[in-house]
């Protein structure tokens, strides 16, 4: 293993799976700025997961639809102010 790539300042985070409305103690460095209180009566740092094993299909064996309809209309909204997006004289 190198030396001096790892990251030294872990510390105890809470990761809450949104999708799955599940929450778990585990210890990161990523950094946040949202905190919740956990069962302890602690105050911890709190990373917001899209997915994790509370939801994922592989280990539910249950298949979930994840709307990223949204996200692509967002997202093409957002590029066609660019100057990359195509005009419509444009074939």
């Amino acid at each position: 293993m190198k030396q001096g790539i790892h990251p030294e300042e872990y510390r105890t985070v809470i990761f809450k799976d949104l999708s799955a409305d599940e929450s778990f103690m585990g210890r990161s460095c990523a950094e946040t700025r949202d905190t919740i209180e956990w069962e302890d009566g602690k105050e911890y740092p709190l990373i917001k997961l899209e997915i994790s094993s509370a939801s994922h299909p592989f280990f539910t064996g249950k298949m979930k639809f994840v709307d990223t309809a949204g996200r692509i209309d967002k997202f093409n909204k957002k590029f066609a102010k660019s100057r990359f997006a195509k005009t419509s004289n444009e074939d």
